[in-house]
């Protein structure tokens, strides 16, 4: 609905020579004028003219594919209509004006028109409902794509466990998120807003359902499909191999997760021991408590330490002897010899201060030049929806030829947005980058995260651009800091590009965690 005020002010003057003329000022409005004028079939968008001194006007709407509510043409002479729109497509919509004198164009106007007659266009957008076409495919083991899996109820796709399927769709009514998600996939569920197929992976034993949903925000629709017993996992004779092994609960359980699910009746704590070794240099061999099969997750084994924790600046290092553990497909593990930990548990603490990390709140002007002059100002940027990390935005970059960036991070009144730290605390300071065009890297090219104040020149590069760098995917690139003193500090994103070409990117979720240290 468009909501229409109107405030008039009236005073009484003896003064005959006031001029009380009515100005002449275009002025037009939409009821989805902040969302593109964009639509479902069926859908409405109400049109105003708030325009001062008009003396006569007219709507035209398309034939065919909309109406006007409360008219029996496709014209209309009302100040504010309705027009719903039934068939998908672009039209436009325009509106012609006779004012009663010159006329301001637009509210930017300081000089009027000559002319009084003026025409107006609107764009309006119906979208089609969301509808999608999925299918699925073997992957084979050079990682092309293999034959394609029966869609259907039941069909119980067999697959090799610990393998991928490759999960494709195509859809009409430009949905902006795809998940895909199954109990039996490794991860269970897939979220995107790009990308047109994914990879997923089955590790557990049994038959398992496969649900896509196809949506966007606004206009609101969705479109999804779900297969019962679509995949059936079997076991294999492929050896199971360690794909990770991270902190599982905090400074006291090692994960490992393997390749497919494990048999519990294998495991023997026994056969498993742990070496950390500390930033000082010494090296603690902790007894194991236990060591389990997760409850939730078959292919994971959880290692808990006997009165002893990790601290983030630990090399913690698994090994395992041969002995009885096995996947519950019969297939017995091999040896593990100083597998390091290398996903411990953090907590970025910008999630917990104004710092738009993941550049989701806040515009363009958010995110300042700093005028440090020379170089620093040859950069273009923009927050972008055509890609993200997380969320639906990023920022995008670009580096000028020979150019550099300085940037910092305030709020709308033009104050710098702080976080607070602390000193001689050890902090991991990180970025995920996007590389769209490398251009040709034959010179220095980074990016450096700085702080105000007490900024620490010395800091290394965060994130170095080289001919290797990988393109067209997300990496995670971080620097070890400290603070020199406890207090609020600003972001200052510094970029170099000492080459004859544009460099391009995107950033996304910036982090800061807060990194413990043995005492």
């Amino acid at each position: 609905m468009l909501i229409l005020t109107t405030t008039i002010a009236v005073s009484c003057f003896e003064d005959d020579s006031i001029s009380t003329t009515e100005p002449n000022h275009r002025v037009i409005v939409t009821s989805e004028m902040n969302f593109d004028n964009t639509i479902n079939p069926g859908g409405h968008i109400d049109f105003g003219d708030l325009s001062q001194g008009v003396q006569s006007r007219t709507w035209t709407f398309p034939e065919n594919v909309s109406r006007i509510s409360g008219e029996d043409g496709n014209t209309s002479t009302k100040n504010v209509v309705k027009g719903i729109f039934n068939t998908p497509g672009v039209y436009n919509v325009t509106l012609n004006q006779t004012f009663k004198g010159d006329v301001y164009p637009n509210e930017n106007s300081t000089v009027p028109n000559t002319t009084r007659e003026l025409d107006t266009t609107i764009v309006v957008t119906v979208l089609d409902w969301v509808e999608s076409n999925i299918k699925a495919y073997y992957i084979n083991d050079d990682g092309s794509t293999g034959n394609e899996l029966t869609m259907t109820d039941n069909a119980e796709n067999e697959i090799t466990a610990s393998e991928f399927i490759r999960l494709t769709y195509t859809a009409v009514g430009a949905p902006d998120e795809i998940v895909w998600s199954s109990a039996g996939g490794k991860p269970t569920s897939i979220t995107t807003s790009e990308e047109t197929e994914v990879d997923m992976r089955f590790s557990k034993l049994g038959s398992w359902d496969l649900q896509y949903i196809a949506s966007r925000s606004r206009p609101g629709d969705a479109d999804t499909i779900s297969l019962k017993n679509f995949i059936k996992v079997i076991p294999s004779t492929e050896p199971v191999t360690l794909d990770r092994v991270f902190e599982k609960e905090y400074q006291t359980t090692i994960g490992l997760e393997f390749s497919r699910e494990m048999n519990p009746e294998t495991v023997n704590k026994n056969n498993f021991s742990v070496a950390i070794e500390t930033a000082g240099g010494a090296v603690i061999n902790p007894e194991i408590a236990s060591v389990t099969v997760d409850a939730n997750e078959g292919n994971i084994l959880q290692v808990e330490l006997a009165n002893e924790i990790m601290y983030n600046d630990d090399v913690v290092k698994i090994s395992y002897t041969p002995g009885t553990l096995a996947t519950m497909d019969a297939v017995a593990a091999t040896t593990i010899t100083g597998a390091v930990l290398t996903d411990f548990i953090k907590t970025n603490v910008l999630e917990e201060t104004d710092i738009d990390y993941s550049f989701e709140t806040t515009e363009d002007s958010n995110w300042p030049y700093l005028w440090w002059g020379g170089r620093w100002g040859e950069y273009d940027y923009n927050l972008s929806f055509d890609r993200a990390h997380t969320g639906s935005k990023s920022m995008y970059i670009e580096f000028r030829p020979n150019g550099g960036m300085i940037m910092g991070h305030r709020n709308n009144d033009n104050e710098d947005i702080t976080f607070l730290v602390e000193s001689g605390v050890n902090y991991e300071m990180g970025v995920w980058v996007y590389i769209e065009d490398l251009g040709n890297i034959t010179g220095e090219a980074n990016i450096r995260m700085y702080w105000n104040p007490g900024t620490n020149w010395g800091i290394g590069d965060n994130v170095t651009f080289t001919t290797t760098t990988p393109v067209g995917q997300w990496f995670y690139s971080s620097a070890v800091v400290q603070f020199a003193a406890s207090g609020d500090v600003s972001y200052m994103i510094r970029g170099v590009n000492d080459n004859t070409d544009r460099l391009k990117f995107y950033i996304d979720d910036l982090t800061l965690f807060k990194l413990t240290s043995r005492p």
